[in-house]
C-alpha cells in the first residue's frame, strides 16, 4: 500500500502537469491522455469515452456496493485579470499556481491518490470507481452524465470540489425558464391592443413573492429570480410580445419536476424550461460518510453552486481541498498542503467504513 506521504507528491507533480495543459471545456482530449496513461503506468485498467476515463479498484466484487469517486479535469478559460501565465504551474510560498488548480485540479488529484490508495486492498466492504470526467464547467452532455449508464450501480458517490474539506451533504438545483406573455399590437396613440408588458408584469410580481410551501432543512425556500425582460419595437407600438427570463434555483426539498409544473400552475405566460438536467442533490446527515468526516472535525452546510452532483441520482457528498472562493479567478492557486491534507483526510474517511 502506498504512503500518503509518497501519494501527496505524486498528486502535486501530476497537477503541475494537468496545468501546463490547456483543458478547456469540450478541448480536454490532452488531459484525458495525460490521465489515462498516467493510470495504466500505475497498473490500473482504464476504460475511456471520449475525454472521460474510468476505472475500478483491481479486486471489483460485483456483489458488494460501491463508491463513486469523481471530480473533472476541464478548466473554465482565464480570468482577463491573469498576472502570471495561467498554464505555467509554479509553487511559491506554499502555492501552487495555475489555471484549474483549486477548480478542481486539487481535488481531482487528490481522488486519484485516494483511489490508488485502496486500488490493491483485498476484503474491502465497498467497491470503488473512479470517474474522471469532461465538460463540468458548461454542465455538457458528454462529461459525467455520457458515462453514468457504463459505470454500473453505485452506492453512494464523492464528488471532489473545493470546499475546503468541509462536507457539502446538499446542493441547490438549477433551472433557467424562458418566458414569454402574449398580447395584441396596437396603436398606443389609441385605446387599441393588449400590452404583453403589462401581462408579464404579473407574472413578474408573482415570481417575486411566491413562497413554494415546503422549505429546505439545509437552504430554507427555493429561490426565483427575474434576471432579463426584454418587449417592444418602437416607442408608439403596444407590444404584442413580453419575453423575460427566470433563474430558479431548486432546494433539496422538491424536484425539479414539481418546482416547473407549480409555476405553470400559477402565471398566464408560456414557460420553457432550457435544461432540467441540474437537479437539487443530497446526503443524510446520518449517513455513515458523512459521520466519517463529522467525527474528523468537519461542518456540514449547503452549497449553493451547482456541480456534477447534480447529474446524480445517488446520495453524494461534496467534499475537496481547495477554496470555492479562489475559482475562476485571476491567479488562481491551491496550497500545496491542502492537497496532502485532502488525501489523508479522505483516507481516513473512508477507511472507516470501507
Amino acid at each position: 500500500m502506498i504512503d500518503i506521504k509518497t501519494l501527496s507528491e505524486q498528486a502535486v507533480n501530476l497537477l503541475q502537469q494537468l496545468i501546463s495543459i490547456p483543458s478547456f471545456s469540450k478541448e480536454e482530449d490532452r488531459t484525458a491522455d495525460l490521465l489515462e496513461n498516467f493510470l495504466k503506468e500505475k497498473g490500473v485498467k482504464t476504460h475511456r469515452k471520449l475525454n472521460n476515463i474510468w476505472a475500478w479498484n483491481k479486486h471489483f466484487d460485483p456483489v458488494k456496493p460501491t463508491i463513486l469517486l469523481n471530480s473533472h479535469h476541464d478548466t473554465v478559460k482565464p480570468n482577463p485579470g491573469y498576472t502570471r501565465d495561467p498554464f505555467e504551474a509554479k509553487i511559491e510560498d506554499g502555492k501552487l499556481y495555475g489555471l484549474g488548480s483549486n477548480d478542481a485540479g486539487g481535488c481531482l488529484v487528490s481522488l486519484i491518490s485516494v483511489f490508488l490508495y485502496f486500488y490493491e486492498r483485498e476484503n474491502l466492504k465497498y467497491n470503488f470507481c473512479l470517474a474522471t470526467t469532461a465538460e463540468e464547467e458548461i454542465s455538457g452532455v458528454n462529461g459525467l452524465e455520457l458515462i453514468i449508464p457504463e459505470l454500473g450501480k453505485l452506492d453512494f458517490g464523492i464528488v471532489g470540489e473545493p470546499t475546503l474539506m468541509q462536507l457539502a451533504i446538499a446542493e441547490k438545483g438549477l433551472m433557467v425558464l424562458d418566458c414569454v406573455a402574449h398580447g395584441k399590437a396596437g396603436h398606443a396613440a389609441r385605446e387599441e391592443g393588449e400590452n404583453a408588458i403589462y401581462k408579464a408584469l404579473t407574472d413578474i410580481e408573482w415570481f417575486r413573492t411566491y413562497r413554494f410551501p415546503e422549505e429546505s432543512e439545509v437552504f430554507g425556500p427555493v429561490k426565483m429570480s427575474v434576471t432579463i425582460i426584454n418587449a417592444g419595437s418602437q416607442h408608439n407600438v403596444v407590444p404584442a410580445q413580453c419575453t423575460f427570463t427566470v433563474d430558479v434555483r431548486v432546494t433539496d426539498a422538491y424536484r425539479n419536476e414539481e418546482v416547473l409544473e407549480i409555476i405553470k400552475r400559477h402565471v398566464s405566460c408560456d414557460v420553457k424550461p432550457r435544461s432540467i438536467r441540474l437537479k437539487p442533490s443530497k446526503i443524510d446527515r446520518n449517513h455513515p460518510i458523512v459521520q466519517a468526516g463529522i467525527a474528523l472535525g468537519r461542518t456540514t452546510y449547503g452549497s449553493p453552486t451547482t456541480s456534477d452532483q447534480s447529474l446524480l441520482d445517488i446520495p453524494s457528498l461534496k467534499v475537496g481541498p481547495g477554496d470555492s472562493a479562489r475559482s475562476h479567478t485571476a491567479d488562481e492557486f491551491v496550497y500545496v498542503d491542502e492537497i496532502g491534507e485532502g488525501i489523508e483526510l479522505y483516507v481516513q474517511m473512508l477507511e472507516s467504513i470501507v
